[in-house]
């Protein structure tokens, strides 16, 4: 029946929405690799990376429980890479400033 895959799809989506400094803190990433990596759309699963109205003329963005599952694993996944973080960061033409406070972050293996 049609209303049974409704409710049962409705039911799977997450009801928690986290911000991104939540995040940062939960996973014990740099928060602005998290927001580096949110900023584009494409590295998150579709609807699971939110725009928030916190009261702000900006508002604010946030991630699904699923949202922050992919994000862990777009990041294990990148360190993985040649160059991992910092050549992520410098294809994402970052300000090499901010590369390196990101990178001071890093575990001394990825440097």
């Amino acid at each position: 029946c049609r209303r049974h895959f409704i409710e049962s799809n409705l039911m799977a989506r997450s009801r928690h929405i986290y911000t991104l400094k939540d995040v940062a803190n939960m996973i014990g990433e740099n928060l602005e690799l998290i927001e580096e990596i949110t900023s584009n759309y494409d590295n998150i699963d579709e609807g699971e990376l939110v725009h928030v109205h916190d009261g702000s003329e900006d508002g604010t963005t946030g991630l699904t429980d699923r949202g922050i599952d992919g994000l862990e694993a777009l990041l294990a996944d990148i360190r993985t890479w040649d160059g991992g973080i910092r050549d992520f960061l410098i294809g994402e033409r970052c300000d090499p400033e901010m590369i390196d406070r990101i990178m001071a972050d890093e575990p001394k293996a990825e440097i």
